[in-house]
């Protein structure tokens, strides 16, 4: 195991200390009211943040998402500020999931199946097996999202990816997640000036091949989340009767 560990660890990052593809662990997590428990019977949204942000970020978006599930917003394992600093603005702290803002290639592939990985092992240590989850991601979080997915394609009940991209390398179980059609909200801004947009559309173009795909441009959003977007993932989650679609 660890000569296989070993294999997947690349370069030295010159951006976050460490190297592409170094084992992470989750760590810490905010849960919903009663502790992510008070509503049993509806699926938990898994809210995984991008770059600088933290914990609380994706937390407060599901007020205008969906307000009556539980949810579990990780903090990713990477530190670029410790919380109450404030050197970057970010009280509660910056967090990273990837030893780069936004990664490419092998780069990508290694960091993106190493948080993945670190994701779910989270889940498996403290969600009931019999829990459905979805993950909701935005930016490396929107990565996150659907690599889960492939990481176990029979864990997730769907997912949703904001601003997402593709880490294009192939992982084994990329055939069973086809096979399962499990259903994927892809939004994203159509003046995203953090992600190209031919990035955009190799994203939707795997994801429509291996899931079950609702995309959605968003005319005049830049690399962020807007209102429009929330009202269609309510609509999204309703037909798939994963929430109410209420606020």
């Amino acid at each position: 195991m660890a000569a296989q560990e070993r294999k997947s660890v690349g370069r030295e990052s010159g951006v976050v200390p460490g190297r592409f593809g170094d084992p992470v662990q989750v760590t810490q997590a905010r849960f919903s009211r009663g502790g992510g428990k008070a509503a049993p019977n509806r699926p938990l949204f898994l809210c995984l943040h991008g770059w600088g942000s933290n914990e609380e970020d994706l937390a407060d978006m599901m007020r205008y998402v969906a307000p009556y599930n539980d949810y579990a917003s990780l903090r990713a394992p990477l530190e670029l500020e410790a919380a109450g600093s404030g050197r970057y603005g970010f009280s509660a702290g910056a967090y990273s999931w990837f030893h780069d803002c936004v990664p490419t290639g092998e780069d990508l592939d290694r960091d993106a199946f190493a948080a993945a990985t670190a994701i779910d092992d989270w889940v498996a240590a403290n969600i009931p097996d019999d829990r459905d989850v979805v993950p909701i991601g935005f930016s490396q979080g929107g990565v996150l999202a659907v690599e889960v997915l492939r990481v176990h394609p029979e864990r997730y009940r769907a997912a949703i990816t904001l601003s997402g991209f593709l880490a294009a390398g192939a992982l084994p179980d990329d055939e069973r997640l086809a096979e399962r059609e499990i259903p994927v909200f892809y939004g994203f801004g159509a003046n995203d000036t953090v992600i190209p947009k031919y990035e955009a559309h190799a994203f939707a173009a795997w994801l429509e091949e291996h899931t079950w795909l609702t995309s959605q441009s968003y005319h005049g959003l830049d690399h962020a989340v807007g209102l429009e977007e929330f009202s269609d993932i309510r609509q999204w989650l309703l037909l798939n009767d994963i929430a109410s679609g209420v606020l």
